[in-house]
């Protein structure tokens, strides 16, 4: 039986007829559980949770080294079997590991999230309010059963998040753009915008980038296809990946930046770094978003426009929205030769184009004339 069905169990009111037999069964089973008066009293699972947890964070060492994850981990699950021990806490030991992962991954990870983001398989999350989560799993939505325990404690998760990144999101700003350590993309949207409460999409990327060899073997490329944009890398045209959202730009750009050479001088700019090109050679640029007082805002635009005087062989931008696009295109016109984007759009490319473009996406014809 769980601890919180014993709990639960433990609450249940004394019989109303006043059957004095029936009071005496119920007040001896409340002796014989093996949950402590302490525990029970707390009322719910995540009752027990917090106060463990609020009681670690005050005994915790502030001067800890919070990147060294393993020391940190020994010293929680030190003070964690002392405050059980000295609490009078009793638990199963399934129940005991889940409580003592749940308030590490609090403390060092992402919360509930955390075992979401450690599953290989997921490759997309949901949070629509704190009780509602949805995982993508092999193409497919599934809800599943994890939950927050309120709105305050999504938002904690959405501040830890972007936080490291020196972006806020607040009711003045109610939308922001993040990303993980690992490079997985995060989308974070708060009311008075979302009327479900705090909502968390987060696109995970692979451990391991994909390779040409695994995107043939998948069937979503052609031997003969990687062929030939492999010689449109070389020679140094253009690139525009054309495609809808999930549609795999981004992992294309990523497979395509494999074929630069190394001996040139890359630069990158996104919106929330996410390529993960292999060169040694690589400058790496982020936008930024306004701060409080509204100044300080770095756009992709003015990346670009500054990226001209980096002296780059190539500009690779993740996604070309807006008035950069004009920059971006002047600068494939004028001595960038060889330069990457993506385009959220399923556009058409007339063949009459003097550019020097390889355009690829849905309905997209392959255009490399001078």
């Amino acid at each position: 039986m769980s601890l919180l069905r014993r709990l639960e169990q433990g609450q249940k009111p004394a019989p109303a007829n006043g059957d004095a037999e029936a009071r005496a069964k119920l007040a001896a089973a409340q002796v014989r559980r093996v949950v402590s008066p302490a525990v029970a009293s707390t009322g719910t699972y995540y009752d027990l949770k917090s106060r463990v947890q609020n009681r670690l964070l005050s005994e915790l060492d502030p001067n800890v080294d919070i990147n060294k994850v393993e020391n940190v981990r020994n010293t929680i699950q030190d003070l964690f079997d002392q405050i059980l021990a000295e609490e009078n806490i009793v638990l199963s030991r399934p129940e005991r590991v889940r409580l003592f992962e749940q308030i590490v991954a609090e403390i060092l990870g992402f919360g509930p999230l955390q075992s979401l983001l450690e599953d290989d398989k997921i490759t997309e999350i949901m949070v629509n309010g704190a009780k509602n989560i949805y995982i993508e799993r092999d193409g497919k939505l599934h809800r599943v059963p994890i939950t927050f325990e309120s709105d305050e404690h999504v938002m904690r998760i959405i501040d830890r998040i972007v936080s490291p990144m020196g972006r806020r999101i607040d009711e003045s700003s109610p939308y922001v753009d993040a990303r993980l350590p690992d490079g997985s993309r995060v989308n974070a949207v708060i009311p008075p915008i979302s009327l479900v409460g705090p909502t968390i999409t987060i696109r995970k990327f692979f451990r391991n980038p994909l390779t040409i060899e695994q995107l043939i073997e998948f069937g979503t490329i052609t031997p003969e296809a990687v062929q030939f944009l492999k010689a449109c890398v070389e020679a140094r045209l253009n690139i525009v990946i054309s495609g809808g959202t999930g549609s795999g730009k981004t992992t294309l750009l990523n497979v395509l930046s494999q074929f630069i050479p190394n001996d040139e001088r890359i630069i990158t700019i996104e919106n929330a770094a996410e390529l993960q090109l292999r060169q040694e050679h690589v400058v790496t640029l982020e936008s930024r978003p306004p701060n409080i007082e509204g100044r300080g805002e770095v756009t992709i635009r003015q990346l670009v426009i500054n990226a001209l005087r980096m002296r780059p062989d190539r500009i690779i931008v993740g996604e070309i929205r807006d008035e950069a696009a004009l920059d971006m295109l002047q600068a494939m016109n004028t001595g960038h030769d060889g330069s990457m984007t993506t385009a959220h759009s399923n556009i058409n490319i007339n063949c009459r184009w003097r550019y020097r473009f390889c355009v690829i996406g849905d309905g997209i014809c392959c255009n490399h004339h001078q």
